[in-house]
C-alpha cells in the first residue's frame, strides 16, 4: 500500500491545502480563523508547505498594514489530489 504523504499527513498542513483547493488565494487571517491555530503555529505550517513547494505566499501591503496571501501551486495541487486518491485506498473507496 502507498505511503500517506507525511508532509500533508499533519492536520493544520492539510487543514490549509484543503482550503486552498477551494479558493483561488487565502490571506493569513482568513486561514488563521479557519484553521483556528496560532499564528505562530501557522506561519511555521506555511513555511513548511512553501519550502516543499505547495503553496507560494506573497508578503505585501494593504495600506499600511502587512498582509500574507497564500496560493496553492499546481504542485500543491498534485500533492492533495494524490493524497486524497492514497487516503481512499486505505478506505477501500
Amino acid at each position: 500500500m502507498k505511503e500517506l504523504n507525511p508532509l500533508l499527513h499533519s492536520q493544520l498542513r492539510l487543514a490549509v491545502m484543503s482550503i486552498l483547493m477551494n479558493v483561488e488565494d487565502a490571506d493569513f487571517v482568513f486561514l488563521k480563523e479557519k484553521t483556528e491555530s496560532t499564528a505562530g503555529n501557522l506561519s511555521v505550517q506555511l513555511d513548511k508547505l512553501s519550502s516543499a513547494g505547495y503553496i507560494s505566499v506573497e508578503k505585501g501591503l494593504s495600506g499600511k498594514r502587512p498582509r500574507t496571501t497564500c496560493r496553492i501551486t499546481s504542485t500543491g495541487r498534485q500533492a492533495f489530489e494524490e493524497y486524497v486518491e492514497t487516503l481512499k485506498t486505505y478506505l477501500n473507496i
